[in-house]
């Protein structure tokens, strides 16, 4: 008796850039309002909560099915901190529990910075444009503590502006993966991988 031998192709889409599109509008939005240009409100609040949460997870989750671990923590972690940043502003103001004290946001954002830290480690081995969207969060995760610790308003606005510019190259490397890919071709460079 032979055995047969079965191979599955995944044609499955590229989740990359769902969970990319959607870290980096959902980012640029919330700094346009750290830099000072409009106040928080349900605009900022709905799609943290629907496109930098729910869409980034489904993201992670389809990442997981095609076995990139780090798609999967990445969009997946990314995802529930949307949610969670939204929670922690939002149930304070519905009574679900006490508003977090200033010493509480800086460790959050500290904590956020160091996981993207190590996650930046991981993109070593990829593109450069992951390298730099990586980076710059991590270093907007610890602007955001140091603007807690210091409570300067141009430390808010320079990460303000530093995350509108994480968050423009995170829909830059979006659009380079769906445009590279729809024409067969280098339309966007993203740098070379490892």
């Amino acid at each position: 008796m032979s055995e047969e031998k079965r191979v599955i192709m995944d044609k499955t889409a590229n989740p990359a850039p769902l969970g990319l599109a959607a870290f980096g509008m959902t980012t640029v939005l919330l700094n346009l309002h750290n830099a000072g240009l409009f106040n928080l409100g349900t605009m900022i609040l709905g799609t943290g909560i629907f496109y930098g949460g729910i869409a980034q997870v489904i993201a992670g989750i389809m990442e997981w099915k095609k076995g990139n671990t780090f798609g999967m923590i990445a969009f997946t972690s990314f995802g529930m901190f949307w949610l969670s940043l939204v929670a922690l502003l939002v149930m304070p103001t519905k009574e679900l529990g006490a508003k977090n004290d200033n010493s509480a946001m800086i460790a959050y954002f500290i904590m956020w910075g160091i996981f993207t830290l190590c996650l930046f480690f991981g993109t070593l081995k990829l593109n450069r444009a992951l390298q730099f969207i990586f980076a710059s969060l991590a270093v907007l995760f610890f602007l955001l503590a140091i603007r807690d610790i210091t409570g300067n308003a141009v430390i808010a606005t320079i990460a303000g502006i530093e995350g509108i510019i994480c968050g423009l190259s995170a829909i830059y490397t979006a659009m380079a993966l769906v445009l590279n890919e729809i024409y067969g071709r280098m339309i966007l460079p993203i740098g070379p991988v490892k």
